[in-house]
């Protein structure tokens, strides 16, 4: 249910010191470049870099009639100029704070407030260690600042692509005690890098290109770890890309650490950063060029929240982003925007009076923003739902928007389809039901309360609704478990997981959704996989699965590598391929056999609708062999064996090539012998190739005799001397007729095949020799039945048109007459 909000002003600025001075410089349109609340809402700074005149300044404004010295700093340009105001923890005291103003060329200047004496300045300090040093951003993590500062190049006419890397990331604590302020050692996080703008989260810091000049460094952000010294690239049109931890500073070279995944980021999308924050989850709020607002995790995945409306943002126009618990809100052109974050939901769109405001620290209450206008501070609230007590629950919601999208892609109209139009319009009933199903079964109601129609749906719905509930529990155990129990956990989390979205459609957002699950819990995946497919080891050795053609379908039918592109996320296949490599790599050909059994039963051989249309499923594998880091003998067996399970003709004497190369006559032999049955023309290949190599060398001579039965009955004794001759190995100069040697190729070794050819039958006399040799060729002739007929009747009997042959003795009885 959509929350109604109020926007009432809580400040007029007559509660502020000189509050009439902050008023009166916001009426006269000199809208403050910057405007910062401290920690306990009881501060207000502003920071002004309009040129002069007025010179630039910051000043801070107390709330609330504290009295005390003011705050106010000013500079001349070309001075260095104001770069950060940051609000640090003290860890003396709790919940106390400090202000560090940072300028450009490091200097800093540590203030801090006490009632009934104002501000004070406790110590200047040093940030850079070089002269020539300069900050071009900054941000605070904890007690600690980390910021990113230009090095120029001593030499003026270095080189301009060195010189695009001369910045570095860097890093110290400043420490607040009894005894003044304590900087701790510089620590370089990162060198020879582009420029960045550093963003801290409570946790993490992002660091984003300022600049675009270079196509390759432009395609991507950074996320550093400091608890885990860990540096890691991401980007938005792929996700995550690498990891590696920082054990020395060696490692902290900008060009090292791309140094394994250039070819991977110079295919990437540049990045679309027009303006980006961090919230208070620990997320980087992203907002595109076309206005879209998305969401970078810390493990840099990235999820997509809204689009605003307004077409594409100019580079001058702002977009003000802030977020209050679960709320994300935009300013953008005098429209503010509330967003769920966790949804996307569109909660409320409210036009503003002002054009200019800032957002201010809402003082731990999550469901009330406050905006800094000329006329004051004003407070945006949210009311309860009018009628109900409690909102619908975030997955009745989904099913909505779902519907949106699917029912969008099918329509013909232009006109946009909305949740709002959706539940009001009464034409598609398919979303109502499930709403209304969900908020029965979220909420443990009695099913009576359903239409009848709804009922029957329930019973239907009602065990993968117990699956849906089981796995909400599952992921409350996760969270709540102990250290020592959270793998189990996970495992069963996983398995759930696998075996949910092998159920549904196999499209591109879950097969990346699944390669996300498979890169970050690798065991779990693997242990699901088995689990799905049911795959084990019968009592003779082999392996067998039990999966139903469904699963089948989903593990060889998904979007193949031509459809889901170049970023990262591989095909199902070949996901349980790499598992098998990693995890248990001696059941990958059964598993590669199995599926090939099943293709065969499901599709027509030539069917380009199959796997086996597109790329064979054993080419599949040996791709997924092939990109294995370290290639070793093991490897080498792998290869083989997935060639020859194929039964392929050429992948069988690729196999048999192998072998050959490799020097394993044995199982040369052995492979011949039991892939010749399978066709003749195979048949003709293997015992082609192998007599090649008899004629270069003397390695196959011991199998000779299981050579020899290989022969096809249709070579003849010329074929196989024109092979001979024509593999015979070039010699420098001619051979001596008996030559000691003991490795050329003699008659005598060639004598027992061609034997066998010529006392062979000829194929022709073959195909008739079982006629030939049957004793009832010719059949006999059946006797004849004499009958003499009567004087009478022959007399009568008209003349035959034709004379009967006769025999020569009758002939000669009529002659005599």
């Amino acid at each position: 249910m959509k929350r109604a909000g109020t926007l009432r002003q809580v400040s007029d600025f007559s509660d502020f010191s000189r509050g009439h001075w902050l008023q009166e410089l916001l009426c006269r349109g000199e809208e403050p470049s910057h405007v910062q609340s401290s920690p306990d809402g009881q501060h207000l700074l502003v920071l002004q870099k309009s040129r002069p005149p007025p010179l630039p300044r910051v000043v801070a404004f107390q709330r609330h009639g504290i009295g005390g010295a003011d705050l106010e700093r000013n500079w001349q340009p070309p001075q260095p100029a104001l770069v950060g105001l940051l609000f640090l923890q003290n860890p003396v005291t709790l919940g106390a704070w400090v202000l560090a103003v940072v300028w450009e060329h490091g200097h800093t200047e540590v203030w801090h407030f006490v009632v009934a004496v104002g501000w004070q300045l406790l110590q200047t300090v040093e940030l850079c260690q070089g002269a020539r040093a300069r900050i071009v951003s900054v941000c605070s993590l904890g007690a600690s600042l980390v910021w990113c500062e230009e090095r120029p190049p001593l030499d003026t006419h270095s080189d301009m692509s060195k010189c695009a890397f001369r910045f570095c990331v860097c890093t110290r604590a400043l420490e607040v005690g009894e005894q003044g302020v304590h900087l701790g050692t510089l620590r370089i996080v990162l060198h020879n890098s582009p420029e960045y703008q550093v963003l801290a989260s409570p946790q993490h810091v992002f660091l984003v290109p300022a600049t675009a000049s270079f196509a390759t460094t432009s395609k991507f952000l950074l996320i550093w770890h400091p608890e885990k010294a860990k540096l890691t690239i991401t980007a938005p049109s792929a996700g995550f890309v690498h990891s590696k931890v920082l054990r020395s500073s060696s490692e902290s070279d900008f060009r090292k650490l791309l140094l394994g995944s250039v070819g991977l980021l110079s295919g990437l999308a540049p990045l679309d950063i027009h303006t980006s924050a961090v919230s208070n989850s620990g997320g980087l709020l992203l907002v595109s060029t076309k206005g879209a607002v998305n969401m970078m995790e810390p493990d840099g995945t990235q999820r997509h929240i809204f689009d605003l409306e307004g077409g594409p943002l100019a580079q001058g126009r702002p977009v003000q982003l802030k977020t209050f618990g679960s709320i994300l809100a935009c300013v953008l052109a005098g429209v503010l925007y509330l967003v769920n974050q966790n949804n996307g939901r569109l909660i409320e769109k409210k036009i503003l009076s002002m054009k200019e405001v800032h957002f201010l620290e809402s003082l731990g209450e999550e469901d009330s923003i406050q905006l800094l206008t000329q006329t004051g501070i004003y407070s945006f609230s949210f009311s309860k739902p009018e009628d109900s007590s409690r909102p619908e629950p975030c997955l009745v919601e989904m099913v909505f928007e779902e519907a949106c999208r699917y029912y969008q892609r099918r329509s013909l109209s232009s006109s946009k389809l909305t949740v709002e139009k959706l539940k009001k319009g009464g034409v598609f009933q398919a979303p109502v039901a499930l709403a209304a199903i969900l908020q029965h079964s979220l909420h443990q109601k009695p099913a009576r309360g359903l239409q009848d129609t709804y009922v029957k749906l329930l019973s239907t719905m009602s065990l993968e609704l117990q699956s849906y509930m089981s796995l909400e529990l599952l992921k409350t155990c996760v969270v709540c478990a102990p250290e020592s129990e959270v793998e189990s956990y996970c495992e069963e989390l996983v398995e759930q997981e696998v075996s949910r979205v092998l159920r549904s459609d196999m499209d591109k957002d879950n097969l990346a959704y699944l390669n996300s699950v498979f890169a970050s819990f690798p065991k779990a995946a693997w242990k699901a996989t088995r689990s799905c497919l049911q795959l084990q080891q019968n009592g003779d050795g082999l392996l067998v699965a039990r999966a139903t053609p469904e699963v089948w379908k989903k593990v060889l039918g998904g979007p193949q590598q031509e459809e889901v592109g170049q970023n990262g996320v591989v095909p199902l296949f070949e996901l349980i391929c790499a598992s098998f490599l990693r995890f248990k790599p001696k059941w990958l050909p059964g598993f590669v056999e199995l599926t090939q059994q099943y293709v065969s039963i499901s599709w027509s051989y030539s069917s380009k609708e199959g796997p086996e249309g597109r790329v064979p499923l054993y080419k599949r594998a040996l791709g997924v062999l092939a990109r294995k880091n370290k290639h070793g003998e093991a490897d080498d067996e792998m290869e083989l064996e997935l060639l020859l399970c194929s039964k392929r003709p050429k992948a069988v004497l690729q196999a048999l090539h192998l072998l050959i190369r490799l020097k394993q006559w044995q199982r040369v032999v052995e492979v011949a012998e039991k892939f010749s049955k399978l066709s003749p023309l195979l048949n003709k290949e293997i015992f082609t190739t192998l007599l090649a190599e008899f004629a270069q060398h003397r390695e196959l001579d011991p199998y000779l005799d299981t050579l020899w039965l290989l022969c096809p009955a249709e070579l003849t004794t010329s074929d196989i001397l024109a092979v001979v001759l024509q593999h015979l190995p070039d010699s420098q100069e001619d051979p001596a007729p008996f030559s000691s040697e003991g490795n050329q190729l003699t008659v005598g070794l060639l004598k027992p095949l061609l034997q066998r050819v010529v006392q062979r039958p000829c194929i022709q006399d073959e195909m008739y020799s079982d006629a030939l040799q049957s004793p009832t060729f010719p059949p006999p002739t059946p006797p004849r039945e004499h009958k003499v007929p009567s004087k009478a009747a022959a007399d009568d009997a008209p003349e035959p048109p034709m004379a009967r042959t006769s025999s020569p003795s009758t002939l000669a009885q009529d002659d005599t007459a």
